[in-house]
């Protein structure tokens, strides 16, 4: 009788795993992309200046952009579940 050996590779903590698996790195660039796409349609749609804006005035697309980001990445539909 032949028995192959079994490889047993310690797996590390639960957080790193989920932390930079392959989904979660592909849910951080789509939020990136999704804030960066929200900074510049602020831009876009009010023809404003650099110099005349404020973080505050930007920060409610950029939440937008990222939650859009992390929507596309993780609704049902998108790990085909629906």
């Amino acid at each position: 009788m032949e028995f192959k050996q079994l490889d047993i590779k310690p797996e590390g903590s639960w957080f790193a795993r989920n932390l930079w698996s392959k989904h979660s790195k592909k849910t951080y660039l789509f939020i990136f992309l999704g804030a960066a796409a929200g900074v510049i349609l602020y831009f876009l749609e009010g023809d404003r200046q650099l110099s005349n804006i404020t973080f505050n005035d930007v920060l409610p697309n950029i939440l937008m952009g990222g939650f859009f980001g992390l929507f596309i990445t993780n609704s049902p539909c998108a790990r085909n579940k629906c």
